[in-house]
C-alpha cells in the first residue's frame, strides 16, 4: 500500500491581485474601554496567522454583496469580539504585553484578481502567492497602526472570490477562530451568535506565586530577554532552499497505520489518526536529518487543555488555550523501534498534559522569557473544520492557512475530498532542503508499506 505523493506543480507566482478599497470596521454599538489580560501562552504567540477560506460563486451573492455582509457582520462581530478592535501595547504598570481595547476598528480591503478561481491551481497545494490574498496587518492605514484582525475580500472573473483573514496570534487559537468564524457567518446571514465567547482570560493566569513542578524540556529558556515574538527554534523561516512535497494519506493508509502500530504496541497507547500520522512523520524527519545513531530527536505537537484543566475552561473560551505536548527518542529507536512504541510516545505527550502539569508550563512562563524547543513541530490544520462554516453563500470549497518557508514544521491539512466522509484521509506537506527530502521520501514509502 503506497501513498500518494505529490511534487508542488507549477503555480501561478502573481495572482493579479489590485486593492480597491482599504478602511477600518469599528464595532457596531459603543463598546467598553478597558486592558484585555494576556496569559502566558497569549503574550507568547505575537505573530500573525493568515487563512484563506476559497468560494466558488453563487447567483445570489456576488462578490461586492458577499463583501458588504461581511463589512456589516464584522462591525456586528466586534461587539462580542471588542479585542479585535483594539491594539496590542505594553503595559506601563507590569511591563506584560496586552490588548488596549480602544475600539481602533479591524482592517477591512476589497480587491480583485485578474484570473479565475480554477486557473489558481488546486486550492490544496499551499501555493505562497496565497498570501496576496491576505493584506498584511503592519501600518494599515497609517504609520504604526496595526489592527489584530484584517479581512480582505479578493473576487475573481468566475464571481468566485476568496476571504483572506490576518489576526494576530494573541489574540485567538485555532479552536477559538473557528468559533469566531462561525459567529461571522451567522451574523452575516442576520443571526444571532452561534456561541457567546468567553473572554476571561485570568483563568489561564500564573498562579502566586508561580510552581514549576516538573521539567519542561518542550521549552527552551532565552534568558531576562522579554519575549516580544517567534525569534528562535521552530517558528524560524529557512533560507535554504526548501524542496516542498505534499503525502496525501488516505483513510485506508490511516487504517494500515493504525492496525500496524496495535500489532506492536506495548503499553496503553490511543491509536488514533492523528498519533499515528505523527510518528510516522516525525520518524521519517528525524532520520532525514542525520546517522549518528545516538542523536535526540523532540517532536512537538499541540494539546488544547480546555477540558483537562480542573475546573476546566468553558467550551467558548476565546483565546489560546492550546499547549506544546512532545515526545523524544534517539535516532536508533526511531529507525529501528516498533512503530507501536513510537505511537505510545506521541500519545504520552498529550497523556502528560494534566491540569497541574499545564498549570506547570504557565508558571514557567511566568518565571522565564522562551518558546517551545524542538526539532519538529507538527501543526495540524486537520480537524478544525474551517471549511465547514456555513456562510450565507455556503461552505469554502476549501480553506487553509498561508504557508511559509520553514523546514521543521509540518503541515497537516484537511484533504478535499468530494467523494468521502470528512476526516477521512489527511494531506500532509513537508517542506526540506532536497537531499532530507530525498531521504524522507525513502523512508516514507518503506514504514508506510
Amino acid at each position: 500500500m503506497g501513498a500518494i505523493y505529490q511534487e508542488v506543480p507549477p503555480l501561478p507566482q502573481d495572482l493579479k491581485v489590485r486593492i480597491h478599497e482599504s478602511s477600518l470596521v469599528f464595532p457596531s454599538k459603543q463598546t467598553q474601554r478597558k486592558s484585555l489580560f494576556l496569559s502566558n501562552i497569549d503574550k507568547v504567540l505575537n505573530f500573525d496567522v493568515e487563512t484563506v477560506h476559497f468560494f466558488a460563486s453563487h447567483k445570489d451573492f456576488p462578490p461586492e454583496a458577499a463583501a458588504d455582509k461581511l463589512k456589516r457582520a464584522l462591525a456586528d462581530a466586534l461587539v462580542a469580539y471588542d479585542f479585535f478592535a483594539g491594539r496590542l501595547k505594553l503595559s506601563s504598570e507590569t511591563g506584560r504585553l496586552e490588548i488596549d481595547c480602544n475600539g481602533a476598528g479591524a482592517g477591512f480591503v476589497v480587491a480583485s484578481s485578474d484570473l479565475e478561481l480554477d486557473e489558481i491551481g488546486d486550492l490544496v497545494y499551499p501555493n505562497p502567492a496565497f498570501a496576496q490574498l491576505v493584506h498584511k496587518t503592519k501600518d494599515f492605514l497609517k504609520p504604526g497602526d496595526q489592527p489584530l484582525c484584517v479581512l480582505q475580500v479578493t473576487s475573481f472573473n468566475c464571481g468566485g472570490f476568496a476571504i483572506g483573514i490576518s489576526t494576530s496570534h494573541t489574540a485567538l487559537d485555532g479552536i477559538s477562530f473557528k468559533t469566531f468564524l462561525d459567529n461571522l457567518a451567522a451574523l452575516a446571514a442576520n443571526r444571532p451568535l452561534a456561541v457567546t465567547p468567553c473572554h476571561d482570560r485570568h483563568l489561564l493566569a500564573a498562579r502566586s506565586p508561580p510552581r514549576v513542578a516538573f521539567p519542561h524540556p518542550e521549552l527552551l529558556s532565552l534568558g531576562n530577554v522579554p519575549a516580544t515574538g517567534p525569534e528562535s527554534g521552530v517558528f524560524e523561516a529557512s533560507s535554504e532552499d526548501l524542496d516542498f512535497k505534499i503525502f496525501r494519506l488516505t483513510a485506508d493508509n490511516i487504517n494500515h497505520l493504525k492496525a500496524e502500530a496495535k500489532s506492536k504496541a506495548t503499553g496503553a497507547a490511543r491509536i488514533t489518526g492523528f498519533n499515528v500520522v505523527t510518528a510516522l512523520v516525525w520518524r521519517c524527519k528525524a532520520l532525514s536529518a542525520g546517522d549518528d545513531p545516538n542523536r535526540s530527536s523532540t517532536m512537538l505537537y499541540a494539546v488544547d487543555i480546555r477540558s483537562r484543566l480542573n475546573p476546566p475552561l468553558p467550551k467558548a473560551y476565546a483565546g489560546n488555550a492550546v499547549l506544546t505536548a512532545y515526545a523524544t527518542a534517539k535516532r536508533e529507536e526511531l529507525e529501528r523501534g516498533p512503530f507501536g512504541r513510537l505511537v505510545e510516545m506521541v500519545s504520552e505527550g498529550a497523556m502528560r498534559m494534566t491540569d497541574e502539569y499545564a498549570r506547570s508550563v504557565i508558571d514557567w512562563g511566568e518565571l522565564y522569557h522562551g518558546f517551545p524547543n524542538g526539532e519538529v513541530l507538527v501543526s495540524s490544520w486537520w480537524r478544525l473544520g474551517f471549511a465547514e462554516v456555513e456562510y450565507p453563500w455556503g461552505k469554502p470549497k476549501y480553506s487553509c492557512p498561508v504557508v511559509y518557508h520553514r523546514k521543521d514544521i509540518i503541515l497537516f491539512f484537511p484533504p478535499d475530498d468530494e467523494g468521502e466522509s470528512t476526516g477521512s484521509g489527511v494531506n500532509v506537506l513537508v517542506a526540506l532542503p532536497p537531499t532530507e527530502m530525498q531521504k524522507f521520501l525513502k523512508f516514507f514509502l518503506e514504514f508506510l508499506n
